[in-house]
């Protein structure tokens, strides 16, 4: 039977899944195995699609981690997850200003199921508690 630390670094040994096509100084990352199964053509309208949304724009670099953390979270995507938190604390983010990124994130996503159950609720006409009349997510179709 593994102990808790041997099983921690077979996990660190395995290749980790890296959705990016560049580090964060800008130089082309060797081709990862995560887009064996994408044509190389659109891989490369992906890569440049990627490289255009970190181009300078209105939003500066470290608020653009802070929605990449958001969007990562929603998308539920480890490594995309990953990989922007390390680029939002290297953009000059702060522990606070990427748990409130994350909190933010939570309570949209919290949001969305109350929102879900509710269209649930109206097209079955269960309605398992009276409502509150709190208000609630906000879709409209309450």
């Amino acid at each position: 039977m593994k102990t808790r630390n041997e099983e921690r670094t077979v996990s660190e040994e395995k290749p980790h899944h890296q959705p990016f096509p560049e580090d964060e100084e800008g130089a082309p990352r060797p081709q990862p195995t995560s887009y064996t199964m994408v044509e190389p053509r659109f891989r490369e309208i992906y890569f440049q699609f990627y490289k255009e949304t970190y181009r300078s724009s209105k939003l500066d670099r470290k608020t653009k981690e802070l929605v990449a953390i958001g969007a990562s979270l929603a998308a539920k995507c480890q490594g995309c997850l990953e990989g922007h938190i390390r680029k939002a604390l290297k953009s000059g983010a702060s522990r606070e200003e990427i748990s409130e990124a994350i909190a933010v994130a939570i309570g949209v996503n919290a949001a969305a199921i109350v929102d879900l159950t509710d269209i649930a609720a109206e097209n079955t006409g269960i309605r398992l508690f009276e409502g509150n009349g709190s208000g609630g997510s906000g879709s409209g179709r309450r």
